[in-house]
């Protein structure tokens, strides 16, 4: 083992980790803390309703499309010097959107936050992956790391139902510049500066080129769908170019000397079926927060800090399975029965949730399926995450990472374009199939399309179930978080951290 290995009594590796978290939390976050905040930015700024999804979508492309790039920049920049600068980018681009006068600078202070989101987000698990490399406390690392990605989303409705009822939509983008500040003095005095050594590594620029057009197609082409719908050409345009371009960036991965993503990091199946169960948890999770806010503000009438509140037993519930996951059960099943099991639970507690009706109450019918989730969740995550970045040699631990924050990202778009397509359609027909269209029918209708939206947000775990159980190695074949791992860094790295 190198100087730089983490002991349990590193006082230092745990700080370290209390930084990036900070970092991680931050970034996913403001997916869903602006959300609530549109309805007053809009009053205050004027926008019409079709402009408003550009303040989610401008965050979302940015993000999406850069986050390979970002991880790459991190791996031939050196990690401390890329989490500094895009701390720095995040907060001032935060305090430019909480200062915009205008829909156009809004929109373009979200495109720059997802920009440095992208840099930000594959450093910090990066970070994580070249400091924890004994198993035991990698483990736990990744425990903290992976219940912050769960509950990042419901944090941010907590607090911007707060912010935005206490002091006003525009502090839920200050806010960032708060947290910016003191992960930024964390990072100076907690994350090490490795000096480089060996030949200076180069950039793949036509591999970033088809990759970051590829996921921007992507990301565009189902948030289009979501607002267009599926019968825009727009949206099949986009699609069909993002396809066109992923798959000759593959092509060109198999070929170039210096590739952007190697295509055995993502090949390995243990790692290959992390990646797919991050998207799949990405989709679900992100039509959970969306339609039971729905129908817990629109139905049940709750204000949205009430709301914020609501999922605060599904955050608990999400930590509690992540210790108990990375402390206990992982190192004794692995992956292969965690997130399969994971993957069930989260498709029991979508079931649970198509019951739901216009006289259900909270602590009788919302509550328990939430903490069902929240544990399903908190099962999923730090397996996976652990897994996708398992073994993975210094020199690609950034772009490693960024793939995983990739398919969260694109989980979440796919699965909040295709459940809300759904939704709509069930809601539409059932208001045509019961006319006359007085107020309670319009409520049935709305619950009849969250429960569409529940039933196939519960074929997604059920997918993702069978895929985990079929792809992930059983333990002690190949890659394993109870053992070291497999690809050791070089004695002298290449890339400094």
């Amino acid at each position: 083992m190198s100087s730089h290995t983490p002991t349990p009594t590193n006082r230092g590796h745990w700080l370290t980790l209390a930084v990036v978290g900070l970092a991680q939390l931050m970034v996913v976050l403001d997916a869903t803390v602006v959300n609530i905040a549109l309805p007053s930015a809009q009053a205050d700024l004027g926008f019409s309703d079709g402009q408003r999804q550009w303040i989610i979508t401008a965050y979302s492309l940015a993000f999406g499309s850069l986050l390979l790039l970002g991880g790459r920049l991190s791996d031939l920049m050196g990690r401390k010097r890329t989490f500094i600068i895009g701390l720095v980018g995040f907060a001032a681009a935060s305090a430019l959107g909480g200062a915009s006068g205008t829909f156009e600078l809004l929109v373009a202070s979200r495109a720059l936050q997802g920009a440095f989101a992208a840099l930000l987000a594959p450093t910090a698990l990066a970070v994580l992956t070249t400091t924890f490399t004994i198993p035991k406390e990698r483990a736990r690392a990744f425990g903290v790391f992976g219940a912050i990605a769960g509950a990042g989303g419901a944090v941010g409705l907590l607090l911007g139902g707060i912010l935005t009822e206490t002091v006003g939509w525009r502090w839920n983008l200050y806010i960032n510049v708060v947290i910016a500040a003191v992960a930024l003095v964390g990072a100076l005095i907690y994350l090490p500066l490795l000096p480089r050594t060996g030949p200076r590594p180069k950039l793949d620029v036509p591999g970033t080129l088809l990759v970051s057009g590829g996921l921007f197609g992507l990301v565009f082409g189902f948030s289009n769908a979501e607002t267009d719908g599926w019968d825009s050409p727009l949206t099949w345009g986009m699609l069909t170019a993002a396809v066109i371009l992923l798959a000759a960036f593959v092509l060109w991965q198999r070929r170039a000397a210096h590739p952007l993503l190697p295509l055995s990091i993502v090949l390995d199946r243990n790692r290959g079926a992390a990646y797919l169960s991050v998207m799949v948890a990405g989709a679900g999770m992100f039509g959970i927060f969306l339609f039971v806010t729905y129908y817990l503000q629109l139905t049940l009438g709750y204000s949205p800090i009430q709301t914020g509140l609501a999922f605060l037993p599904m955050i608990g519930m999400l930590i509690l399975a992540a210790q108990l996951g990375t402390n206990i059960f992982i190192p004794r099943f692995g992956p292969k029965v965690l997130v399969p099991m994971g993957m069930t639970l989260g498709a029991i507690g979508m079931i649970w949730l198509t019951f739901l009706d216009e006289s259900s109450t909270y602590a009788a019918h919302v509550l328990a399926p939430l903490m069902v989730i929240g544990f399903a969740m908190g099962t999923i995550m730090p397996a996976s995450m652990q897994t996708a970045t398992l073994g993975v040699n210094r020199e690609f631990a950034g772009v490693a990472s960024a793939t995983v924050n990739t398919s969260q990202q694109v989980g979440g778009s796919i699965g909040t374009a295709l459940l809300n397509t759904l939704a709509a359609t069930a809601t539409a027909d059932f208001l045509v199939a019961n006319t006359p269209t007085t107020p309670e029918v319009g409520v049935q209708a709305a619950i009849a399309g969250y429960s569409t939206a529940y039933w196939w947000g519960a074929a997604f775990f059920v997918a993702g179930a069978i895929m985990s159980a079929l792809l992930f190695r059983r333990r002690g074949h190949g890659l394993s978080l109870a053992q070291e791992p497999v690809v050791q860094a070089s004695a002298d790295p290449v890339i400094a951290r």
